[in-house]
């Protein structure tokens, strides 16, 4: 038997329940995987309360979750490349909430030695996301890039790429996470009223990465930066598109890519908190209250 977290009816987080399954073998193009370190996402809560069923309706039971690191325990006919101890990145729409998953072959990315399952884990959504941003707006050397919240994952991969790409970063976060940006290479700028003015003191912006989303972040998006060409947003909503800031393309190379400037220490995550699968609830509440720096991992 093998535990994973699921849910019956779309609601709050309180409607997820802990329970045991057996898994057939893998299928045809399938491996086993047994996670060490499940990340844990916005689109997590945001799956479970529903607001993407239109898009993208689940059948129920659902397992939440989109991407996880393990080792892969059982392959299955047709799949090459892959075998039987290796160490593995899986991302996909939903399912990753699991002690044990049988995934897709054609979804996993090998996991660099140098880092661990935690790191792992967390690559393909949040660096993914801002790999795919900070080249969408072709970010490079003379850029100073603007990143709305900077302390947290796609912001702190955003600037952590960025400065690898031989950028100037500014990022914006609460005061008490600004030792952290800091420590990643970004100048902070805290949120409120004045902060047009706090990045402007600091230098003129040539592209921002949005992480935040919101009617004042993109307000500010507008007055600092000339060509709205090269903003980007990872949080779509009425204002960016009013505005016509671009929504982020995720690149296919974008987990090989990261995982690449991990083994090469230039992206880092700093983990929040390490949370057992069972209290995925609690885990879940902690992103929804969206007070998170860098990563919350559930441990199987």
């Amino acid at each position: 038997m093998s535990a994973r977290i699921y849910f019956q009816e779309y609601g709050s987080p309180k409607v997820l329940a802990y329970g045991e399954e057996t898994l057939p073998e893998p299928g045809s193009g399938e491996v086993r995987i047994a996670n060490r370190a499940i990340s844990v996402n916005p689109v997590d809560w945001m799956i479970v309360a529903g607001y993407l069923k239109e898009f993208a309706p689940l059948e129920f039971p659902a397992v939440p979750g989109n991407e996880s690191a393990g080792v892969i325990e059982a392959v299955g006919p047709d799949v090459e490349g892959f075998a039987v101890g290796d160490e593995v990145i899986w991302t996909g729409f939903s399912g990753a909430y699991r002690q044990q998953a049988n995934v897709r072959a054609d979804a996993l990315v090998a996991k660099p030695a140098s880092i661990d399952f935690d790191q792992a884990a967390s690559l393909p959504v949040a660096a993914g996301t801002a790999y795919s941003a900070v080249r969408q707006v072709q970010v490079g050397e003379g850029d100073i890039l603007l990143v709305h919240g900077a302390a947290g994952g796609v912001g702190s991969a955003a600037v952590q790429i960025a400065k690898a790409l031989g950028a100037r970063v500014i990022g914006t976060a609460s005061e008490r996470n600004h030792d952290y940006l800091r420590s990643i290479g970004a100048e902070p700028v805290a949120y409120g009223d004045g902060l047009v003015d706090r990045v402007r003191a600091l230098g003129t912006i040539t592209a921002s990465v949005d992480a935040v989303g919101g009617e004042a972040t993109v307000a500010a998006t507008k007055e600092l930066l000339s060509d709205l060409g090269r903003a980007v947003t990872a949080v779509t909503d009425e204002n960016s598109t009013a505005a016509g800031i671009a929504s982020v393309v995720k690149r296919e190379d974008a987990v090989t890519a990261t995982a690449k400037l991990a083994a090469d220490g230039a992206l880092r995550f700093e983990i929040q908190e390490r949370i057992p699968l069972a209290e995925a609830a609690r885990a879940l509440e902690t992103s929804y209250g969206k007070h998170v720096r860098g990563k919350l991992i559930l441990v199987p």
